[in-house]
């Protein structure tokens, strides 16, 4: 199992709400269905641990566990998935897809 994190703050002027109406009920379920991942979350920064008068760097990470690269390169590259996740392009504001492996 590989996982994916990606950071993202939203671009100026984007609606909060309807950034997250679309992660809820059009971004999770669609990722989730793709048969390279086993699991996707996305999760809004709150507050940074131990200074509550900071600001996270990054208002929203995304989790993404996929079995392998090769495959989730094949999931998101077709039409249909690509068309379904456009808007995300609108909504995130360069966002850092980081590859990670576990210790």
């Amino acid at each position: 199992m590989m996982r994916i994190i990606c950071l993202f703050n939203l671009k100026p002027g984007v609606s909060v709400s309807e950034y997250e109406e679309w992660a809820k009920t059009r971004d999770i379920p669609t990722v989730n269905a793709l048969g390279s991942v086993t699991g996707f979350t996305v999760h809004k920064a709150t507050g940074v641990f131990g200074d509550e008068n900071a600001k996270p760097a990054y208002e929203y990470f995304e989790i993404i566990d996929i079995t392998g690269m090769d495959a989730f390169i094949a999931d998101i590259s077709t039409e249909s998935f690509q068309a379904a996740a456009a808007p995300f392009q609108g909504f995130a504001d360069a966002p850092h897809f980081v590859l990670t492996e576990d210790l």
